[in-house]
């Protein structure tokens, strides 16, 4: 049994890593904190065997936490900020998840947990190399928090500036990604680019409609998105 403990401070993200957690009955819960200070006082109490700790904390920052601890553990960072990778391994993390990660990207991560001879090489190309799966869900801002919400959900998603809005059934969500950074995390084989300001869930599709030389795509929500002549191949391809 290896005692965990959770240090983030968006309860989505707690949440997710304990629901992943679930499929490992050897790693046993003890605490889990929202802020650094609170991270530096249990795990100098709880002596823990496993941390998965955020970066950017109120109070603390995951890297101030590992200064002011009698004992380091072995860490798993979790973080939604990738420029913090190198420095993650130089202090000889096991594993650094970005947010959002699949269930499969964690399993990744407790393998590593026996691993005894991990190269940072390694881990900073597993960070940022592309991987074959898709996330199932993915964290958003809602509220100033970020919440998980299932890809499946995702009605479709419009261009806002350097950000996107991301639209389910009942609720319009922002990401802090563009439209072009979402198409690249997400199932192509689902989501599909019609216009240079937006993408479908193809699953999401109530009908296409004739509209000049092009096609306005109706959603199940009612909303209607504008598929541009640049973007036709792409509905074409998919046409019986």
């Amino acid at each position: 049994m290896k005692k965990v403990l959770i240090a983030d401070d968006e309860k989505a993200g707690r949440t997710l890593i304990k629901e992943y957690l679930e499929d490992y009955p050897e790693l046993v819960l003890i605490a889990e904190v929202n802020n650094g200070v609170d991270a530096i006082n249990e795990i100098n109490r709880f002596k823990p065997d496993l941390v998965f700790l955020d970066i950017q904390m109120p109070g603390k920052t995951g890297f101030e936490v590992l200064n002011h601890l009698d004992e380091i553990p072995k860490i798993i960072f979790s973080t939604a900020f990738d420029e913090y990778a190198l420095k993650a391994f130089e202090v000889h993390a096991v594993d650094y998840l970005l947010k959002p990660y699949t269930k499969e990207r964690f399993k990744v991560a407790i393998e590593k947990l026996n691993s005894s001879n991990i190269k940072i090489e390694a881990l900073a190309r597993s960070v940022f190399m592309e991987e074959a799966s898709y996330p199932a869900r993915v964290l958003v801002h809602f509220n100033k928090k970020l919440i998980t919400i299932k890809c499946e959900e995702i009605i479709w998603i419009e261009a806002y500036g350097d950000y996107s809005k991301i639209h389910t059934k009942d609720q319009v969500y922002l990401s802090n990604f563009g439209i072009s950074d979402l198409e690249k995390k997400l199932n192509p084989q689902i989501f599909l680019r019609v216009h240079r300001s937006s993408m479908v869930n193809m699953d999401r599709v109530k009908e296409l409609n004739k509209y000049g030389k092009s096609y306005d795509v109706t959603m199940e929500n009612g909303d209607v998105v504008r598929v541009s002549r640049g973007y036709m191949d792409a509905i074409k391809r998919i046409m019986l």
